[in-house]
């Protein structure tokens, strides 16, 4: 196998080669660019709150075991159940089984990228189950069944013309590209949905373990409305995403929002502490928290563990010009982005470690992350650990011969005397625009400079020889 995979090239060239997708990434990421620095700039001693939300989660990653036990502690305190689930076999064959015992015909879901990675929807629908997403960027994706391209916004890759296609199509809308409209329409549809289903399944974004809180952030009622209709409410989480103490969580949710869109808070923050009392109205009868590991646990304690300080707010997907240029489907995998190709080969049974090659290693995205993961750091980590395999064997026998050459000084003179000459006899009128055999595809998108005289090695002898 080379990198990228005869696989991974293909959905690149389709993704540059599609002009809605370019211009709707364009527009996107742009926005959230921009709402992301007015909305840091009103946040007082914001780069001082970073560092706190970094300390918080480089602290919680390092105790993650007493946290996680003190979290499930306070969940079965306050009335829930808690379920470990190591693999996503076992998250998705709990959550089926309570849901056959429960004699559940629908669920209900509010976003929830856990549920992606462990595949609960098709496990779900396998068991006869119907599943409905509710965010309305997942809802748009089920109708068009694709996956998410974007850890925040599911919808980032789809104009409004393509939403009111779909919903035309499946939800009988008269045609129009008003947004309003077609979230009314949205609205429409759901809104028995969510008095029918007989269980809400949701993500988690942290859980405090000082009482067994579930915190969740949305900018949509939906969130509200699964967890608190239908009388059996399922949260799916990640075993790092928990927080020590309220304070801390408060630190963390100053940076989410205005990370992820800019705002100052989402327009639904929501605190859960167990199922309905007894002398509650409303609320679920049952919560069961899943805390999934699927491999994160693995790398706690080494030097990938601080991709686990992630908070998912999709910041350096917006910053990675690989990410602008080619969207989230053609990574192939749930989390895509900077971010992603770092935990995807972490997670499950490993697969994507081509996706460390997906970044141009600018450094925009550790710059923009509000938690300060060095993240062009683990890719290198990752091409050196899984990756150096994947290389091509050119790849791999030109390093070796560059590695050669640069332990030996004048047998590196040599060769750069004679790569320059072939460069200048290659270029014209100064750069060169075809490259020789796999610099091929270098230069099909960008002009190289031809090496000028003198050579700076021949410039440096001349000063040195001058007495300078």
């Amino acid at each position: 196998m080379s990198i990228p995979s005869p696989a991974f090239r293909s959905r690149i060239r389709e993704s540059l080669g599609n002009a809605p997708l370019q211009e709707a990434l364009q527009r996107a990421t742009r926005s959230f660019l921009i709402s992301r620095s007015k909305a840091f700039a009103d946040l007082p001693d914001a780069e001082a709150v970073r560092d706190r939300a970094r300390a918080i989660r480089a602290h919680t990653i390092a105790h993650l075991d007493r946290y996680l036990e003190q979290f499930a502690r306070e969940v079965e305190r306050h009335g829930g159940k808690v379920f470990w689930a190591a693999t996503a076999r076992e998250a998705c064959d709990y959550i089926v089984s309570l849901a056959r015992s429960r004699g559940v015909a629908m669920v209900v879901k509010s976003k929830s990228m856990v549920s992606e990675e462990v595949g609960l929807n098709h496990a779900m629908e396998a068991a006869g189950i119907r599943v409905v997403e509710t965010d309305l960027g997942e809802f748009i994706i089920q109708l068009a069944g694709e996956r998410p391209s974007h850890i925040i916004t599911p919808a980032i890759h789809k104009r409004r013309e393509d939403v009111s296609k779909l919903f035309q199509k499946h939800l009988g809308m008269p045609p129009t590209d008003e947004i309003p409209e077609m979230t009314a329409a949205a609205r429409r549809a759901l809104r028995q949905v969510f008095l029918d289903a007989r269980m809400g399944i949701s993500g988690v974004n942290f859980g405090i373990a000082e009482t067994g809180t579930l915190v969740l952030v949305t900018n949509e009622g939906n969130g509200r409305m699964v967890t608190t209709l239908p009388p059996i409410h399922v949260a799916l989480m990640g075993i790092e995403r928990v927080v020590p103490t309220w304070e801390d969580a408060e630190i963390i949710l100053r940076v989410l929002a205005r990370s992820a869109t800019g705002q100052a808070l989402t327009a639904y923050t929501s605190f859960l502490t167990g199922p309905r009392r007894r002398e509650e109205p409303d609320g679920p009868e049952e919560l069961h928290v899943v805390l999934v590991d699927n491999g994160r646990s693995r790398w706690l304690g080494t030097p990938l563990e601080e991709a686990l300080y992630c908070i998912r707010c999709g910041a350096c997907l917006n910053a990675c010009p690989v990410y602008q240029a080619i969207g989230g489907h053609a990574y192939g995998s749930v989390y895509p982005g900077p971010i992603g190709s770092i935990i995807t080969p972490m997670l499950g049974d490993g697969d994507g470690a081509e996706l460390a090659y997906a970044s141009s290693l600018c450094g925009a995205c550790q710059e923009i992350c509000p938690v300060r993961i060095p993240i062009p750091d683990l890719l290198v980590r990752w091409r050196q650990m899984r990756a150096g395999s994947l290389l091509p064997a050119w790849e791999r026998i030109g390093l070796r011969a560059y590695a050669q050459a640069a332990r030996h000084p004048s047998l590196w003179a040599r060769v750069g005397r004679w790569a320059m000459g072939l460069l200048r006899r290659l270029g014209r009128e100064g750069w060169l625009r075809r490259g020789l055999g796999p610099l091929g595809a270098w230069t099909a998108v960008r002009d190289f400079p031809v090496p000028q005289r003198p050579a700076f090695r021949d410039w440096w002898t001349s000063r040195k020889g001058g007495g300078e």
